[in-house]
């Protein structure tokens, strides 16, 4: 979002200068060297209805390196791996009665041509999902997935922020049987390097491993930043940090303001990733149901994008102050080769070439019911700020496209 909001703004003849913390651009998109592959720290993925993602491809002229390709999807469940995603698959998928799977593709179907939200915005979504599905279909499709990702916020999340995420993928289908997404060559860091190019061909400025420690403020009136215990001055700042952040780095934001950022709830990650000689399943997405894997499913990233060896994501979610993200590594590395053995039990040790797991302490806001109604005006109370991360293209999911096209919007804003 970031980026997005320098790559406009340098675009309309301003002069953006983009304090990154980390030593590289992208925050959860940026890559890194896996033994010899570059590659996302955490899995990315892009649905035909990216239209913000698209057109920066189109300005780019990196159209030519995006590839659509049919992707398939699966379900570990009952010690077995069963296929998904499709009518057929949910006919023949084996531990759930015909009457919970029909009331299941009724709802997967509605939500995908539903277009309207704003019903659900009030509604929490494990009622809203079992009235429509009925308690068997959420015991067996649904109820780890939330436990697992969500943990003790499951009962509080809002049904309009699940129902995005459902929609997207149903609306990257070309057929009902048959998904669609894409990948770049390259990566994401094919973007992120044309983006970076192109801020600065047009005159803004990225400067890295910079975090920025405090965003001045004097009288209600924005007056730049402290960088590296050096003040600089700026008219505007436009901050895109995950929103915990905000108040340790403006303490000095109205004492309202400053609670409703402050109540706000957020998800950390783990996020595994395995190089394997052989692959692991034939799908791209691997939703698990299984009470050994503490896990909503992993992504097998090499059924997407093409690459010489199979790559595979393993993402645990928790709380920051769950027990578990205090646990060391080797802790996470350990299930996952554990997992992999169970679910394809022709890999052997010397199957696994090379293990990583990376953390973000603040990966996925918790939008409970009401959500934009508990967030700040994007442009706070005070001259010259705005702030914004993921959580306010609710109801939609973060992604790249809704960060794109959110940050482009809020630079367009800020100089009105």
């Amino acid at each position: 979002m970031g980026l997005a909001v320098a790559y406009q703004l340098a675009r309309d003849g301003h002069i953006p200068v983009v304090f990154e913390a980390d030593d590289r651009v992208g925050g959860m998109t940026a890559a890194f060297d896996f033994s010899g592959l570059s590659i996302e720290r955490y899995y990315h993925f892009h649905a035909i209805s990216d239209h913000a993602f698209l057109t920066v491809l189109d300005e780019l002229h990196l159209a030519d390196k995006m590839h659509w390709v049919p992707t398939k999807m699966g379900y570990w469940y009952q010690n077995q791996l069963q296929d998904w995603g499709n009518p057929v698959a949910l006919l023949k998928f084996k531990g759930l009665g015909l009457a919970a799977k029909f009331r299941y593709g009724l709802h997967a179907f509605i939500s995908t041509k539903r277009d309207d939200w704003k019903p659900l915005d009030h509604v929490d979504a494990v009622t809203w999902i079992k009235r429509w599905v009925g308690k068997e279909a959420y015991e067996v499709l649904w109820r780890r997935l939330f436990d697992y990702k969500f943990y003790d916020f499951t009962e509080n999340l809002s049904a309009a922020w699940i129902w995005s995420r459902i929609r997207r993928i149903g609306r990257s289908r070309y057929s009902l049987f048959k998904e669609k997404l894409g990948y770049l060559d390259g990566g994401s860091d094919t973007l992120l390097q044309a983006m970076h190019s192109d801020i600065e061909k047009h005159g803004g400025i990225i400067r890295l491993s910079s975090p920025v420690s405090k965003v001045v403020i004097e009288k209600n009136i924005v007056c730049g930043v402290e960088v590296g215990g050096q003040f600089e001055k700026f008219d505007k700042v436009i901050s895109t940090i995950p929103l915990p952040f905000v108040p340790r780095i403006m303490p000095d934001l109205p004492a309202e303001v400053l609670g409703k950022f402050r109540a706000l709830n957020n998800i950390a990650v783990v996020c595994v990733i395995v190089k394997l000689r052989q692959k692991l399943t034939d799908n791209f997405w691997l939703n698990t149901n299984d009470p050994e894997m503490d896990i909503p499913g992993l992504v097998e990233y090499s059924n997407l994008r093409p690459l010489d060896q199979h790559i595979v994501y393993v993402p645990f979610y928790m709380p920051g102050e769950h027990p578990k993200y205090a646990e060391p590594d080797q802790a996470f590395l350990d299930k996952v080769r554990s997992y992999f053995k169970k679910i394809n039990p022709a890999l052997c040790d010397e199957d696994f070439i090379d293990m990583r797991a990376s953390r973000y302490r603040y990966a996925q806001p918790i939008c409970e019911p009401g959500y934009l109604e508990r967030l700040p005006p994007v442009s706070l109370p005070v001259q010259g700020l705005w702030v914004a991360d993921t959580s306010y293209y609710y109801p939609e999911d973060r992604g790249i496209s809704e960060s794109i096209g959110f940050g482009r919007q809020m630079a367009k804003d800020a100089c009105v």
